[in-house]
């Protein structure tokens, strides 16, 4: 199995912090129930993951972020 880049796995924690946002946490079908990750561990993943990126592409602490930004919300 590849690694995946940063950048990747940048973009499929911030997928999963709108599924969340868009759709609930948790899905109940019938008798099964889908609980998705937490809201909270994602947003923590995503802070590490952009500062990884940042670093990666050479951004200091207080250069301007022109690629990918945190989310609000």
């Amino acid at each position: 199995m590849a690694l995946k880049t940063t950048l990747a796995q940048l973009e499929e924690v911030q997928a999963a912090i709108t599924k969340i946002l868009e759709g609930g946490q948790d899905l109940a079908i019938s008798d099964k129930r889908l609980i998705r990750a937490r809201l909270e561990a994602l947003t923590k993943r995503e802070d590490m993951l952009l500062k990884r990126y940042n670093a990666e592409q050479g951004e200091g602490a207080g250069a301007r972020n022109v690629g990918i930004i945190k989310r609000m919300g």
